[in-house]
């Protein structure tokens, strides 16, 4: 995806409006509630910033992947999740509060993370003849304005003005589905001439560490954990990711248009899986539910 309107304006914008629709459900109650669950709260945060990357890290060594793709997954692996995942969670019957706060969270120490790993992937994966600096004091301000300035904007409407906010979250989030999907396939268009070929590279990395992140997300939370729903919300948590800063980081940040198609490939797999996933955990909480004992 080359420069253009679309990666200067429209891109970061659509991404600050999701980011400010996600600020309209926060209170500073959610960030607190690392206290109530601080043990769901250290693995869902282990799983996202350490596994993840690691398991993004071994997926793009293992897969054929050219090495501008391989950034590309890195990119997207060191993402937080977004407000989709809470909307997954919420629909897939996990604990949301929880899930909230992991997104809210996550959002916050990747502020610092991207720049470096964004960085070692480059220099890992690209000679240094090719490899393209993302200056770190640059990338987080920009990362910043666009992502955690919109959430605490969000949130100070929520707390002034909590009925206006009630009413606009429905709305917003509407509008940002909208735009999620108008940027993934905007920065797939853009590529048209060779996505398929895209496709058949990127796809089953993509699909591979979607599944693979859900399932590690489920299986830590499960050993460690006594509680269906905070599991299934850990798994969403691990294994959805926003894919709309990827796309953001690679065509915005680094101009670089084929470092975007993992991440936008990825949105399309994510969106799938995630479909598959509310059914299987919706059931998994249903029949939880049914097996109880009475009055339990």
């Amino acid at each position: 995806m080359q420069e253009s309107v679309l990666t200067k304006l429209f891109l970061p914008l659509s991404l600050g409006i999701i980011m400010f629709g996600m600020g309209l459900s926060l209170t500073v109650q959610d960030f607190r509630r690392v206290l109530l669950y601080p043990k769901a709260v250290m693995i869902g945060l282990v799983n996202q910033i350490i596994i993840l990357p690691l398991l993004a890290f071994a997926i793009a060594k293992t897969f054929p992947l050219s090495p501008e793709h391989a950034v590309g997954l890195m990119i997207l692996a060191v993402c937080p999740g977004g407000a989709t995942s809470n909307l997954i969670a919420h629909l897939a019957r996990g604990n949301v509060a929880l899930s909230i706060t992991l997104t809210a969270f996550s959002s916050t120490i990747t502020l610092l993370t991207i720049p470096f790993l964004v960085n070692f992937s480059l220099d890992h994966f690209l000679s240094r003849s090719q490899s393209i600096h993302l200056p770190v004091l640059e990338t987080m301000a920009q990362i910043f304005t666009v992502t955690l300035l919109p959430v605490v904007l969000g949130m100070i409407v929520h707390r002034r003005y909590p009925k206006l906010s009630h009413r606009a979250e429905a709305t917003v989030r509407r509008v940002s589905t909208v735009l999620l999907a108008v940027i993934v396939l905007a920065a797939i268009l853009k590529e048209r001439h060779h996505v398929v070929q895209s496709f058949l590279q990127v796809g089953p990395a993509s699909l591979a560490l979607n599944l693979a992140s859900l399932a590690i997300g489920m299986l830590s939370a499960k050993l460690l954990l006594d509680d269906l729903k905070q599991s299934i919300s850990i798994s969403i948590e691990s294994g959805i990711q926003n894919g709309t800063l990827g796309i953001m980081i690679a065509a915005t940040l680094l101009q670089e248009p084929a470092m975007a198609i993992p991440p936008a490939i990825y949105s399309l797999v994510m969106f799938l899986v995630g479909f598959v996933a509310i059914a299987i955990f919706s059931r998994m909480v249903q029949r939880s539910e049914q097996n109880q004992p009475a009055g339990a």
